[in-house]
């Protein structure tokens, strides 16, 4: 059984950093394209960062750009998401997802998700201005 199961996020002030985790099992980890997805309340889920495993590729989307890193340890797999000088406009749920044939720079472009099969619960940011 595959399984994602994110972590950290939590409350902040606005300019502070969070570092998000995504652990993930019950899959050939290196096949797969991992994308971080964010939704705030009443809004439709974007996509935040991709990162394609087998080449360590990454892509992210214009609002977190120069702000957002995402990296990931293959041995312990895992993916993560450093969030720095945080804003208000960053308080969503936090979703990351796996998938097979994925392209990053389309993903963080449109937004789409149907091209992941696997996703997370989700992990709450919240950040105070």
């Amino acid at each position: 059984e595959v399984q994602l199961v994110e972590s950290g996020g939590g409350l902040v002030q606005a300019g502070g950093s969070l570092r998000l985790s995504c652990a993930a099992s019950g899959l050939t980890f290196d096949d797969y394209t991992i994308g971080w997805f964010r939704q705030a309340p009443g809004k439709k889920r974007e996509a935040v960062s991709c990162t394609r495993l087998a080449d360590g590729s990454t892509s992210f989307a214009d609002s977190v750009k120069g702000r957002f890193a995402i990296s990931s340890d293959n041995n312990k797999n895992a993916v993560y998401l450093q969030m720095d000088s945080l804003q208000a406009e960053d308080t969503a749920v936090y979703y990351c997802a796996a998938g097979v044939t994925v392209y990053c720079p389309h993903i963080v472009e449109v937004g789409t998700t149907r091209e992941f099969k696997y996703w997370g619960q989700g992990t709450q940011v919240t950040v105070s201005s």
